[in-house]
């Protein structure tokens, strides 16, 4: 028989509340915003064939349950091991206690020096391997990560140029005064306008096979109905 005062731990962590978001903005300008969904979606392009990683911005990350105010919302997360999928948060308990390995931030002016305190200290004791910062005002890179996944710390990355992440494979780079991540074949990741102007293109080509496939269907009834007229079936052709 349950006891009371299990029953009364039940009621109370079902009443927990988890809210999705804070009411701020996602991005604090429009390079920002860039930056952010640029990272996002070619994140979600290096990954497309496979279903166990999860990919987010802006996204509310618990790790504790019922504790609804430890919570960090990184410019962008993956969470390696995951699904793909909607959420309206990352529950971490919820999802085999995975954290997210690794995670990005775009700083701007908006952001305070005990805010990106707090931020490392939070992913560092929450379980990140990798975390990267790119200062949008002074056009600067940095990283720490975790050699190994039971490093008690996140270690300070010395030299990012071309450096490669060894749990996503991508390549940063400076080189050009910006920053410029790279897909592991090579390729530079599309900005949000060559996104929208590739999907643009794409949906024209299928628009356009469509449209093709169409016309040959048509082109086939109508020769079948010519054979059928003259006693030839073409289904035994």
């Amino acid at each position: 028989m349950e006891s009371v005062h299990s029953s009364a731990l039940q009621d109370n962590e079902t009443e927990i509340y988890y809210p999705d978001s804070d009411g701020q903005p996602m991005a604090n300008n429009t390079e920002h915003f860039e930056y952010i969904a640029s990272t996002k979606y070619g994140l979600e392009s290096v990954f497309q064939h496979r279903d166990d990683v999860f990919v987010a911005a802006d996204l509310f990350w618990y790790p504790v349950k019922g504790k609804p105010k430890t919570v960090l919302a990184p410019d962008v997360m993956v969470a390696l091991g995951r699904p793909k999928g909607e959420r309206k948060s990352y529950k971490q308990w919820e999802e085999d206690n995975i954290a997210p390995q690794v995670v990005f931030e775009f700083l701007s002016d908006a952001n305070t020096t005990s805010e990106m305190t707090h931020k490392a200290a939070f992913f560092e004791r929450y379980g990140v391997q990798e975390y990267y910062i790119y200062d949008l005002e002074r056009k600067q890179l940095s990283g720490l990560i975790r050699y190994q996944e039971q490093d008690d710390a996140l270690e300070v990355i010395a030299d990012m140029e071309d450096w490669v992440s060894p749990r996503l494979g991508i390549r940063f780079s400076v080189s050009s005064g910006a920053l410029q991540l790279y897909k592991p074949d090579g390729t530079p990741f599309l900005s949000y306008m060559e996104l929208n102007d590739e999907l643009s293109e794409t949906r024209s080509e299928l628009s356009e096979t469509r449209s093709e496939l169409s016309e040959t269907r048509k082109k086939n009834e109508l020769l079948s109905a010519k054979l059928r007229e003259l006693g030839i079936n073409p289904d035994a052709l």
